[in-house]
């Protein structure tokens, strides 16, 4: 269980608050909204209404007491700059903090944010490759190049074993599991023999996996 602070109840902030405590963590929410506060009191027992880009508003907050602090704030990039330089000066142990752009970005990790996320970007990303081809349905990002991808299964596969299909040396790519009727079997042998329904879960790079995905 970790102590989270959400800075900023947009859609974003929001939902990212929500997603953290019912993991079990511990979540306090600021937002210099009331009437936003005021509405999600009942699901936050640890709410603050207040302007964070007051020092004296975060320092209220006990910030050297979170494991991590996420600036959440979209409308107003100059009060996310103020924000994020003030928690660590005040001495918050990892920030991360919301951007639109590359520069933005550049800007937010010039003043000390540990890490930096795109939501709206990442949201993009999923959809073009989810439906760049029928056969992708779910992709983890690894790095720049390379990812974890779910896939069916090729129909030229069935009754076939991996080995048979020589996947890696082909396709370039590692099977690290195969899921059937949301059963998931990780790790399967050389000797796994494919069949209808069967779908992949493998590792490797964008480029490798959608020309393969896309094949008839």
């Amino acid at each position: 269980m970790k102590s989270i602070l959400v800075i900023g109840m947009g859609k974003f902030g929001r939902h990212l608050a929500e997603r953290m405590q019912e993991f079990g963590n511990d979540v306090m929410i600021a937002d210099a909204n009331e009437e936003v506060v005021e509405r999600l009191v009942p699901i936050f027992k640890d709410s603050h209404i207040g302007d964070c880009t007051d020092e004296t508003v975060l320092r209220s907050l006990g910030i050297n007491n979170f494991d991590i602090c996420f600036v959440a704030i979209g409308e107003n990039f100059q009060s996310s700059l103020v924000i994020t330089a003030l928690l660590k000066k005040l001495g918050a142990r990892h920030v991360v903090a919301k951007a639109d752009h590359d520069i933005q970005a550049e800007l937010l990790k010039t003043i000390g944010a540990d890490e930096v996320v795109y939501p709206d970007l990442d949201i993009v990303e999923k959809i073009a490759v989810k439906y760049n081809s029928d056969n992708v349905f779910d992709f983890i990002e690894l790095t720049p190049e390379y990812a974890i991808y779910e896939i069916a299964v090729n129909p030229s596969w069935i009754g076939k074993t991996i080995a048979d299909l020589g996947v890696r040396r082909k396709y370039l790519i590692n099977i690290i599991a195969v899921k059937k009727d949301n059963i998931l079997d990780a790790a399967p042998g050389a000797d796994y023999t494919f069949s209808a329904g069967d779908h992949i879960i493998v590792i490797g790079k964008a480029s490798d996996v959608i020309k393969m995905a896309s094949k008839d």
